[in-house]
């Protein structure tokens, strides 16, 4: 099966090496327990949480490393000593697969998207209507 074939996270991790398939199952746990009510989804051909019809997280897993996605401005200034250790660019958070899961860092930062996502909602709903 190609990752193009995809329309499930379950078919996404089964698709990836074992060790991989371990690891990105940790990511996948500590995001549904920090959002329990997010939309598990395939966007971009990779797992991806929406909340509230809004995407919040993204996750992959590649050769030597899984990434988290979008790393907002707001993101990294809130974890900027827990993010330290790892690669972080412009909209990414690269963690190393021979290192363990850090699931509380993860957890927080699905929190804090959800905090984003929730407060650009409610900042749409009391803005004017354009017309």
């Amino acid at each position: 099966m190609t990752k193009t074939d995809l329309f499930s996270v379950d078919q996404y991790i089964a698709s990836q090496p074992g060790a991989t398939q371990r690891v990105l199952e940790r990511v996948r746990s500590a995001i549904r327990k920090a959002v329990p009510g997010a939309e598990e989804v395939i966007s971009y051909k990779i797992p991806a949480y929406k909340l509230h019809g809004r995407p919040l997280l993204y996750f992959a897993g590649w050769k030597s490393h899984y990434s988290l996605y979008p790393a907002t401005n707001r993101v990294i200034a809130a974890f900027k000593d827990d993010l330290a250790p790892y690669e972080v660019r412009t909209g990414t958070i690269r963690f190393p697969l021979s290192q363990s899961v850090p699931v509380s860092l993860i957890e927080r930062i699905a929190k804090l998207r959800a905090k984003e996502v929730a407060e650009r909602e409610k900042a749409k709903a009391v803005a004017p209507k354009k017309r």
